[in-house]
């Protein structure tokens, strides 16, 4: 199949089988380094519709083209953001631009991006307000901001996702861990 780069109009052949049964593939442009989004139209032909608003536990897949939006949780009345007070919190940079940089959490609601932001990155690939951490005592939720170029966990874009220690997701270039210690 022949793919073309949304930003500079790149083309190039793409061999089917490396979606390996994925709907979608992110690709890095060559060219101009921009990343796209290739879809694999024969995995929607072969799968039901994906729902349009996943359920708040549920990890939510994006479909090709859909930008995501934060959804509002009705849990979060029943559990207001508060940081556990015998853990403590960090994100580390595992891979990117960032690498090696560690951001202690100090606060319920953290915003991660190139600008306005409590965790800056210097990532050109990251969105100036690209996702949020939210902390609700012992539950951590990654949430995408609607951002450019997605966040994934695994390869999977998501909206909204639990997150557990040493848990992984990857924004623009950079590919950040959860870690949770206890407090001391």
């Amino acid at each position: 199949m022949i793919v073309e780069c949304d930003h500079c109009h790149a083309r190039y052949h793409y061999d089917e089988a490396r979606f390996a049964g994925r709907p979608a593939k992110k690709l890095r442009c060559s060219k101009c380094r921009a990343i796209f989004e290739v879809v694999n139209t024969r995995a929607f032909e072969a799968q039901p519709a994906l729902k349009a608003r996943p359920s708040p536990d549920e990890t939510a897949i994006r479909r090709p083209g859909e930008r995501s939006k934060p959804t509002p949780r009705p849990d979060r009345a029943a559990a207001p953001l508060k940081l556990p007070s015998d853990l403590k919190l960090s994100l580390a940079v595992i891979a990117g631009p960032d690498a090696g940089r560690i951001y202690a959490i100090d606060k319920p609601r953290v915003l991660i991006g190139r600008e306005d932001v409590d965790f800056v990155l210097e990532d050109p690939e990251v969105s100036r307000q690209h996702a949020a951490i939210e902390v609700a005592e012992e539950r951590v939720t990654l949430v995408d901001l609607g951002s450019s170029n997605g966040t994934l966990m695994g390869e999977a874009p998501v909206s909204e996702a639990a997150l557990e220690n040493q848990g992984e997701f990857t924004i623009g270039g950079s590919t950040i861990m959860l870690i949770v210690t206890p407090a001391g």
